[in-house]
């Protein structure tokens, strides 16, 4: 494993030296040598094997299941599925699967995880560029929320947007991200908003239907995207796409692009929120 790679999102992964890299043998592990291991708790292991996710055949002498070096190879794979925003019933139906190529599967969620390793690291990279810019109270100016939103961002919406949340903490973030972005860096971002916004309204024409893997996946790039800016959680995503609906400019904004696509962005991020524990209706911005 790359030692840079955030130890945050591969919590059961830990950088070792090239001469003692670990390997899987026959001992057998209690429930919390597991979870110590692979850095879960016993109650999420206790519910995958509730549920048939992961589930140890084997016992020890005082009759407790005991996790084989099959049980935790199986684990690591349930937790890069898990941190790619599957569910766990559908992780459970590839693994599974015998007709499912499962090392074709995990190849193409390495590049996917690389992807996002490499947005994390620009991220890290824009914070120290920040943290080298505070000295000179340097502000975001509403040209540059014009280039990094594109066109079709008003001066007047900065105004308004600093009014509602201009003293809120993401709104800091926002403020403190956005303006250690170098000219490249905005353009890259509103050409990477402007390829989401395309697949977003693809998939609404192809018919991907809200809470399906598909659908998931695109709410997580979406938020993804937010997270560039200021720390998006599940909650908050949920509150934006409400704004979606209800501001008409929101709406318009999508709907340009494809007629009806606020709300079926908003259907899927809900869909996706609950898979993550989160009340839609009950969400608020935190």
């Amino acid at each position: 494993m790359d030692v840079n790679t955030p130890t945050s999102m591969t919590p059961w992964l830990h950088p070792v030296a090239d001469d003692s890299v670990p390997v899987l043998t026959d001992e057998l592990l209690t429930v919390g040598e597991v979870a110590s291991l692979v850095g879960v708790s016993v109650r999420a292991l206790h519910h995958w094997d509730e549920v048939g996710l992961v589930r140890p055949e084997s016992r020890t002498v005082s009759g407790y299941r005991a996790y084989s070096g099959a049980d935790v190879a199986r684990i690591h794979r349930v937790l890069v599925y898990q941190e790619l925003g599957f569910s766990l019933t559908r992780i459970a139906a590839i693994l599974d699967d015998p007709t499912v190529d499962e090392t074709e599967q995990l190849r193409h969620q390495r590049t996917l995880l690389e992807g996002r390793i490499g947005r994390l690291r620009q991220m890290a990279d824009a914070i120290d560029r920040v943290l080298s810019s505070q000295a000179s109270g340097t502000r975001l100016t509403a040209k540059q929320q014009a280039e990094i939103f594109g066109q079709g961002w008003r001066e007047d919406w900065a105004d308004e947007a600093r009014q509602r949340w201009g003293t809120s903490e993401q709104w800091s973030q926002f403020e403190e991200n956005a303006v250690a972005f170098s000219e490249a860096d905005r353009i890259k971002m509103q050409e990477h908003g402007s390829a989401l916004y395309a697949e977003l309204a693809q998939a609404k024409r192809d018919g991907v239907a809200p809470g399906t893997d598909p659908a998931n996946l695109l709410a997580e790039k979406h938020r993804s995207m937010v997270s560039q800016l200021f720390e998006c959680t599940h909650s908050m995503q949920v509150c934006l796409g409400q704004l979606y609906v209800s501001d008409e400019r929101f709406s318009a904004f999508f709907d340009e692009r494809e007629p009806g696509l606020a709300n079926w962005l908003a259907a899927v991020i809900n869909a996706n929120a609950r898979t993550h524990g989160i009340d839609p209706d009950t969400a608020v911005w935190e």
